[in-house]
Order: structure tokens, then C-alpha cells, then sequence
């Protein structure tokens, strides 16, 4: 009886550890740029979630799938340059805070369970700051994920869409 008691509770323990540690870590990725623009026309240019293609490079074409634009709900589909697509829904949307959180469904991407806002705030002398934020797991979430697929390369992807994204947005803002 004792060796049963025994079993039971260290059983209690061992399966939970070993079902978090199967699970991928949540990663995150920050990026900020300040820009040589008030905060009022830096949002002008990305504050409609269906129209990510006017300012991000990598974007070919956005379109509102499901719902209406700058409402939660709102399912838009990235068409990337090469052709592929992402698709992400608007979880909330704040006009007047100049900010909107959004989610991926799907895509290429190597990553899952994303969440990511955009925000643009004042800064001083009239420039503003633009944070793009996003909490992810890379996309195999296996104990052994497959070439492209790591941690690693689930940050890298998103920084660099972030980077791009932001630099691009710098330019068009600051009309150069």
C-alpha cells in the first residue's frame, strides 16, 4: 500500500514537469523607432489594420476577409511579395491611443500563439516613437524543431519584419 501512496504522489509531480518542459518557451521581440514626424500623422499611415500593405515593404497586398476594418474581429489577409500570405485578426483597436493588437491565424511565419500591438506615442521636439511589440512560440513546438524552425529563428523572422516595417515607416513618414 505504502509503494502505491508512494507512486501516486511522486506521479503527481513528475507529469506536469514533463508535460511543461515538451512545451516551447514564450518568446518576445521589441522594436522602436523614434520619427521625425508628430505622433498624429505617424499613425495617419498605419492606423488602418486593413492597409498594411501602404507601409510595410514586405506586404504586396491587405485585405479584410471577415468583419470591418479598426473593428475587433476584423480578419485581414497579408499577401506577402513572394506570394505567400498571413493571416491575422484584430483583437483590439484604440484610435484615439494610437494602438491596435492583433493576432496571427496562420501563415509562414515560424512562429504560433502571436499576439503583437503597435503603438505610437509623442516624443519630444514633435518626433514620435513607434513600438512594435509581440509575445510567440516558435511554430514546431517539438523538443527537437526542424531547420528553420528554432527559437532562434522564430526572433530573428520577427525582428526582422519589425525592422523592416518600422524603417520603411520612418521613411514615409519623414517624406523621404
Amino acid at each position: 500500500m505504502n509503494k502505491l501512496v508512494t507512486a501516486l504522489i511522486a506521479s503527481a509531480f513528475v507529469i506536469p514537469f514533463t508535460a511543461f518542459a515538451n512545451e516551447a518557451a514564450t518568446l518576445s521581440v521589441e522594436e522602436k523607432i523614434e520619427v521625425n514626424a508628430p505622433a498624429s500623422a505617424v499613425w495617419f499611415n498605419l492606423h488602418s489594420f486593413g492597409d498594411m500593405g501602404a507601409w510595410h515593404p514586405a506586404v504586396k497586398k491587405t485585405e479584410i476577409v471577415e468583419g470591418y476594418n479598426n473593428k475587433a474581429g476584423a480578419v485581414r489577409l497579408l499577401t506577402l511579395q513572394d506570394g505567400s500570405t498571413i493571416k491575422e485578426r484584430l483583437l483590439d483597436y484604440k484610435f484615439k491611443e494610437k494602438n491596435y493588437e492583433y493576432e496571427i491565424i496562420e501563415g509562414v511565419l515560424p512562429v504560433s500563439n502571436y499576439v503583437s500591438t503597435l503603438t505610437v506615442t509623442e516624443a519630444k521636439d514633435g518626433k514620435s516613437l513607434i513600438v512594435w511589440k509581440g509575445n510567440f512560440k516558435r511554430k514546431d513546438l517539438s523538443d527537437n524543431p526542424v531547420a528553420g524552425q528554432s527559437d532562434d529563428d522564430a526572433v530573428k523572422t520577427v525582428t526582422g519584419v519589425y525592422k523592416g516595417g518600422l524603417e520603411n515607416l520612418k521613411k514615409i513618414a519623414e517624406g523621404k
